[in-house]
């Protein structure tokens, strides 16, 4: 029985360093985009998509 006033403590403290681990990590913002990195490795991003011209806006102006 006298390892229970130590065993209480211990799982308390662990306890609450597992509460403050998940707060921490709600406020870091590593729960924000669950799904985002799962489906953004299967996307082949790697080549630069192309830089718009900057005569292509100024048509869209004239044909207004």
């Amino acid at each position: 029985m006298e390892v229970l006033l130590y065993l209480i403590p211990i799982a308390l403290f662990l306890g609450l360093a597992g509460l403050a681990a998940f707060m921490w990590s709600l406020k870091s913002g590593q729960f924000d985009d669950m799904e985002g990195n799962a489906s953004r490795i299967l996307f082949e991003e790697d080549m630069p998509s192309p830089a718009p011209k900057p005569n292509d806006h100024s048509k869209d102006e004239n044909k207004d």
